[in-house]
């Protein structure tokens, strides 16, 4: 084949296994046979709708079949797929959709919202129901032939647009080629040691880059199966496991503290269960025991966006002995801390390798700032390393939080702050949360003669923010500490 990137993918499959289970879920059973049918009609039909080589495939919807036909589809084309974060605000799904000069926008029904009030939308491809002048998706792919694509697409190639919030307040898209896919990939390959029989549960949302790289797309390259999750639901995720007998699943920290508090913990049949991963946030060593208690595997990782993402892991069989670490470097994989010239034991975390992505889409100075000439990517997060080789992380070098699993940089949230017309000065902080791991707090200067006013500030960032970006607690102060340079001290804020 002249495609050498992922929309090959379903082809190749299907020489060797046409009747497996691709896709289960809600929607039923999907075979790589009649996904390999669906994506090349699809990909027919963006065709016909002027879609190419190159041009950006947005996206927007949970965890359906019509996500990863989307995505091969526009691989089979060579075009570049962009999933959008269905959390965000309208403004926020307008800058990323005009920032990419997305061609078209595939979506689902509970997105129509949001794609109502887009200000500029492209041509638009509704899923399930949409607003007026969309095409219909299921009518597009039935009217499409169904003869073979072979479009020459290379490792090179751009193949996604992830967007992560920048820390200047505007977000970024991460550009990752067809081969830093791949290459992580087959990292997940080797470090989970995943099966032809796998049947995956994707339980976080696909426009997460762990959800879609380290979970989805290693399950197709060996020709498992991938349980589709449409929205994290406790009793749900229960459900699925024991109906389809899952037998790994990846989550963030959250999700995982969700099932063992839940009241069906202790009698769930998680039997089929062979590995859990864990990764966005730290796990606290008692999740861990609670499930090493079970008899499951729980291993942890260390990764983000700009590296495909995964770049250290905690093997199950270390994460009691190595509790806190954030593991070794992936076997494709390198890392090494960059010290400071006072030769302090921690240094910033870089990382070089085949997943590290080529830049960020558009935006050289941005680039140039965390890539190296010669390849290392600057993580932004201070680790160490000890005598074994295990990475831990100490803090971070940007004042982004975690939230739920959800990346928040301070300043994004601080550029709408300020658009109010009583905010004179804020920072923005996260602080510690007992089921989010943190949550944002808000330190504002109202201007002379306002009123300060909690709610009324919390009520002017909805719709302009994610949910999870908005500060839970707002601290009215009289003035911000400030270091000897002018600039606002986050650390004695905290």
């Amino acid at each position: 084949m002249r495609n050498q990137g992922l929309g090959s993918w379903p082809a190749r499959r299907v020489r060797s296994g046409p009747h497996r289970a691709a896709l289960l879920g809600e929607h039923g059973a999907v075979s790589y046979a009649d996904l390999y049918l669906r994506v090349t009609r699809l990909a027919h039909a963006l065709r016909g709708l002027g879609l190419g080589r190159g041009d950006r495939i947005a996206y927007l919807g949970p965890n359906r079949p019509s996500f990863v036909e989307s995505l091969f589809a526009a691989h089979t084309l060579g075009a570049v797929f962009v999933p959008l974060n269905t959390r965000l605000a309208v403004a926020e799904v307008d800058h990323q959709l005009r920032d990419c000069r997305a061609s078209v926008l595939i979506y689902s029904a509970e997105s129509a919202g949001v794609v109502a009030d887009l200000t500029a939308p492209p041509l638009l491809v509704a899923v399930d129901g949409g607003v007026d002048g969309a095409h219909d998706y299921e009518s597009v792919v039935r009217a499409a032939p169904d003869d073979p694509i072979d479009e020459p697409v290379g490792h090179d190639d751009a193949a996604l647009i992830l967007y992560t919030s920048g820390t200047t307040g505007s977000a970024k898209g991460v550009t990752l080629t067809h081969g830093n896919v791949i290459w992580n990939c087959l990292n997940t390959l080797v470090e989970l040691d995943l099966t032809r029989d796998e049947v995956t549960l994707v339980s976080a949302p696909l426009f997460h880059v762990a959800a879609l790289n380290m979970t989805l797309l290693p399950t197709l390259l060996k020709g498992g199966a991938a349980v589709l999750m449409p929205g994290w639901d406790v009793d749900a995720c229960f459900d699925l496991i024991e109906r389809h007998r899952v037998t790994w699943m990846f989550g963030v920290p959250t999700m995982f503290a969700d099932l063992a508090r839940s009241s069906r913990w202790a009698a769930a049949d998680l039997s089929s269960v062979r590995s859990l991963l864990a990764g966005g946030a730290p796990v606290p060593l008692p999740l861990i025991r609670t499930y090493q208690e079970r008899g499951l595997e729980f291993l942890q990782g260390f990764g983000l966006t700009e590296a495909a993402p995964g770049a250290l892991i905690l093997s199950a069989e270390m994460s009691t002995a190595k509790a806190g670490s954030a593991g070794v470097p992936h076997f494709f994989s390198d890392v090494r801390l960059e010290h400071s010239a006072t030769g302090d034991a921690v240094g910033e975390i870089l990382i070089e390798g085949p997943t590290v992505m080529p830049g960020y889409w558009e935006r050289p100075e941005a680039t140039a700032a965390v890539l190296s000439e010669d390849g290392w990517l600057r993580t932004g997060d201070v680790g160490r390393v000890d005598e074994d080789g295990y990475f831990s992380i100490v803090d971070r070098i940007k004042d982004m939080y975690i939230s739920g699993g959800e990346n928040v940089y301070p300043a994004e949230v601080e550029a709408q702050l300020l658009e109010h017309p009583d905010v004179a000065e804020c920072a923005v902080i996260g602080v510690p949360d007992g089921r989010w791991g943190e949550v944002g707090r808000a330190f504002v200067r109202t201007r002379p003669g306002a009123v300060p006013d909690r709610d009324g500030l919390i009520g002017f960032l909805t719709g302009r923010l994610a949910r999870y970006k908005i500060p839970k607690t707002v601290q009215f102060v009289e003035d911000l500490p400030r270091t000897a340079s002018g600039k606002i001290h986050k650390q004695a804020l905290r």
